[in-house]
């Protein structure tokens, strides 16, 4: 462990017509601008099958893979920022896989969110709270949610195409306070594993 806190922005949403990786570009330039080593992880890249083990890593090795080279890539990370994507008032089916196909390599670490979608993925970073407590991770409280005009403004389809800048000045403050409270509770976490 290092004393530089490493953060994966992870994005969830795997569809070819994602809208995410506008997001999650603009917050990893914000969490650049803390004291973090920072890296973007696209579940797309990992090709990860649908979860077949006989149990979870936290009983038993897994034996795909690419489960196992998952699970290598998060076991690198301190902390993590999730890039919400909300289907049906909930994750993604993708995150959802992605999160059950490691255990231990979450557990202790600190995560926030920035959601996107009519309501800002409120719904989803909901879920993902109590899916949270059961990897035994700490959620930040406070989190990013573009949704309702905001979205509309940035999102190619709304006809409108608004660079991320254009909608700072109602994200940003919330974007200061999850990042903030990442680094408190990632930095904290790493001690206590320490």
């Amino acid at each position: 462990m290092t004393s530089k806190p490493r953060i994966g922005v992870i994005i969830s949403s795997t569809r070819d017509s994602r809208f995410a990786d506008k997001p999650a570009q603009w917050i990893l330039e914000k969490a650049k601008a803390k004291d973090w080593d920072v890296e973007l992880v696209d579940i797309k890249d990992f090709d990860l099958p649908f979860f077949n083990e006989p149990a979870s890593n936290a009983w038993m090795p897994s034996s795909d893979p690419a489960a196992i080279k998952w699970q290598e890539k998060i076991a690198t990370f301190d902390g993590f920022i999730f890039v919400l994507a909300e289907y049906n008032h909930s994750i993604t089916g993708a995150l959802k896989n992605a999160l059950d196909q490691a255990y231990v390599e979450w557990n202790r670490k600190a995560y926030g969110v920035v959601g996107y979608g009519g309501v800002g993925a409120a719904r989803a970073a909901e879920h993902l709270r109590t899916i949270g407590v059961e990897l035994q991770m700490a959620s930040t409280r406070s989190g990013v949610y573009i949704g309702g005009g905001d979205f509309i403004a940035i999102h190619p389809l709304g006809q409108q195409n608004k660079p991320m800048s254009d909608i700072e000045g109602s994200i940003g403050p919330s974007a200061g306070a999850m990042l903030d409270e990442l680094d408190w509770w990632t930095r904290a976490t790493m001690a206590a594993r320490g």
